[in-house]
């Protein structure tokens, strides 16, 4: 397991310091959960973005996200993401 130290600012530190004791973690757990989180959300922004644009299809954007098709469909439903449409213009094309 590798390791990352970080500066953080007095205003991350004191509400890294609060998310600590409310989760009640060990300090490097709760730096560790977050960072996964973010990174979680990031990959399924990303595979969002890339299915938005056309860059990527759906079955590859789940793949980029790290998740289920199902879970990643849910998702887009949830954030009213519209993939179906550009796929059926797609196909109307060929």
């Amino acid at each position: 397991m590798g390791t990352v130290s970080a500066r953080l600012p007095d205003n991350l530190e004191r509400e890294l310091d609060e998310y600590v004791e409310e989760e009640n973690l060990e300090r490097s757990v709760a730096v560790r959960k977050l960072l996964s989180e973010g990174l979680d959300d990031w990959k399924l922004k990303r595979a969002v973005s890339l299915l938005e644009e056309g860059d990527v299809s759906f079955s590859r954007a789940v793949e980029i996200a790290e998740t289920d098709v199902w879970s990643f469909s849910e998702y887009l439903k949830e954030n009213d993401i519209s993939w179906v449409d550009e796929a059926e213009e797609d196909l109307e094309a060929v």
